[in-house]
């Protein structure tokens, strides 16, 4: 059984003869803190968030339904339980209670033995609670750790010595994510770069994601042609994919020896390229179905030139629709204005998302990966 004794208790009564009597029953066996009124209630559960709420209903100003209700509203005290100790005993008053957020109504004068009973009882389910989430908690930031050691970080030691230059970056919106990438070098004359986006987020999604990169790591290394590298990923994923999870997918074969960038994709968005003397542009349309869902599909490929001083950023939706707080999306036009300059164009694209967003949270994954023949 857990150790209640340093749980904390903020007793919340304008009148102090129920406070006394509450601190005399309850002191010897829990930290208490006092608050005679709503307003100071929720100033001491934001500056120090208890174990558990004992609340009065009929107070001058705010009453006990209107705390809950804000307590219930703040992330901060959103979980913290809450039981209502009022002299009203209609059914009316104590389903208004469980209707605020309340865990436990019960009614004065009350036996000393049950309050205590009943407090124990909130205290004890509040620890287990606590400790589930923290296991649970504990074992995602285990799941982030080794998703985010499948990915290549260090990407320009990869492309050492080919003229090209290359940078990536994931940022999960949660501690586990369904983007992913990656840059494979075949030989000296052949790179391979990946970009994809699982459907649905959190550890399924990072399931997928972890099937989708090695197979795009295996598959990368033994074909020349994006449109076959999907098909082939595409066939895999389909045989065995019971949830009938998806995934968007982009795929880049650059020849280093015919100065050339084939391209497939998935249902992904296309990569802004960039040219000396020229606006950044979206030349590409998808060539195929978002991969993983529907069987005997053939991706096609276009080539295009990939002159020096010509690069290519690639990114996930988590860019484009990035949301500010009146909801407005980043979208293609501010992804286009971003990457118009001198600037490194991870960095420059990061910096104007984030710009946009404000420090509004973020509701998706973000995977940006740029790549330039020196």
């Amino acid at each position: 059984m857990p150790d209640l004794s340093n749980s904390r208790i903020l007793i919340v009564d304008d009148v102090k003869a129920n406070v006394d009597v509450l601190v005399q029953l309850l002191r010897d066996d829990y930290k208490l803190s006092v608050a005679l009124g709503g307003e100071a209630a929720l100033k001491a559960a934001e500056k120090l968030p208890p174990d558990l709420v004992l609340l009065d209903i009929v107070m001058p100003g705010m009453d006990g339904y209107e705390v809950c209700r804000r307590l219930r509203a703040n992330p901060a005290t959103a979980e913290v339980p809450v039981m209502f100790l009022s002299a009203l005993d209609e059914v009316r008053s104590k389903a208004l209670g469980f209707e605020a957020g309340g865990n436990d109504y019960l009614t004065k004068p009350f036996e000393a033995l049950e309050v205590k009973a009943r407090v124990h009882s909130l205290l004890k389910a509040k620890a287990y609670s606590d400790a589930v989430k923290q296991k649970i908690a504990n074992e995602l930031r285990i799941a982030s750790e080794i998703q985010m050691g499948m990915l290549r970080h260090q990407v320009q030691e990869i492309v050492e010595g080919t003229g090209l230059h290359a940078a990536a970056r994931m940022e999960p919106a949660r501690e586990v994510g369904g983007d992913f990438y990656d840059i494979i070098r075949v030989g000296n004359d052949r790179v391979v770069v990946v970009v994809g986006d699982v459907s649905g987020k959190g550890v399924p999604a990072a399931l997928f994601m972890a099937v989708s990169t090695t197979l795009a790591r295996v598959i990368g290394r033994d074909h020349d042609c994006p449109g076959r590298i999907l098909t082939l990923i595409n066939n895999a994923l389909v045989e065995q994919n019971p949830q009938t999870m998806f995934v968007t997918m982009a795929c880049a074969v650059i020849d280093l020896a015919k100065a050339t960038l084939r391209y497939a994709s998935g249902g992904h968005p296309s990569p802004v390229r960039l040219r000396s003397g020229q606006p950044p542009a979206l030349p590409f349309d998808s060539t195929g179905p978002m991969v993983g869902v529907f069987p005997d599909v053939e991706y096609t490929s276009e080539e295009h030139p990939f002159p020096k001083g010509d690069g290519y950023v690639f990114y996930t939706d988590g860019v484009t629709e990035a949301m500010n707080e009146t909801g407005e999306l980043f979208g293609n036009q501010r992804l286009l204005a971003s990457l118009d300059s001198s600037a490194p164009p991870l960095e420059a694209l990061l910096e104007a998302v984030r710009a946009h967003a404000d420090g509004y949270p973020q509701s998706d994954d973000i995977t940006i990966v740029t790549i330039r023949r020196g």
